[in-house]
């Protein structure tokens, strides 16, 4: 699984010009799931991302978390982060999770940070999406399953 996870001070997804999703201050995650990722990983990688300290305190100093200023969440699944470019110019996507359980994996992370209390909007599985934020930094931060959790 990967996230790609932006620090926004304002994020929205939309489809055939319908917002679907629209938050405030927070992150507007990226995310990729391969075949091989669980419920298990998903919730580690949940956990993770929640625990970042990356918004600014008092003295400008990156040390709260999304707890700590109340910040909402905005998830767009992305299986092109799995691209392949190793060989030729048209990226390979073979990596990526095969749809109906990559749909499901997206659905239960949704379902998960919700019942956690968090504000959390979304794009819509498999559509052609239209996001748009404004990243506060820019603050960008990459979390990779492969890597976080050997």
């Amino acid at each position: 699984m990967k996230l790609v996870i932006q620090r926004v001070s304002e994020a929205n997804v939309k489809v055939d010009g319908n917002t679907l999703g629209q938050i405030g201050l927070g992150f507007m995650v990226l995310i990729g799931i391969a075949d091989s990722d669980t419920e298990e990983i998903a919730d580690k990688m949940i956990a993770k991302m929640l625990k970042l300290r990356i918004f600014d305190d008092e003295n400008g100093k990156t040390n709260l978390s999304i707890d700590d200023v109340k910040g909402e969440l905005l998830l767009i699944s992305q299986f092109t982060l799995y691209a392949d470019c190793k060989k030729g110019n048209r990226p390979s996507f073979f990596h990526a999770g095969e749809p109906g359980m990559a749909s499901r994996m997206y659905d239960y992370m949704i379902a998960k940070c919700r019942e956690m209390g968090y504000k959390t909007e979304c794009g819509s599985f498999g559509a052609d999406m239209k996001v748009s934020l404004i990243n506060d930094g820019p603050f960008t931060i990459v979390l990779d399953s492969d890597e976080l959790l050997k």
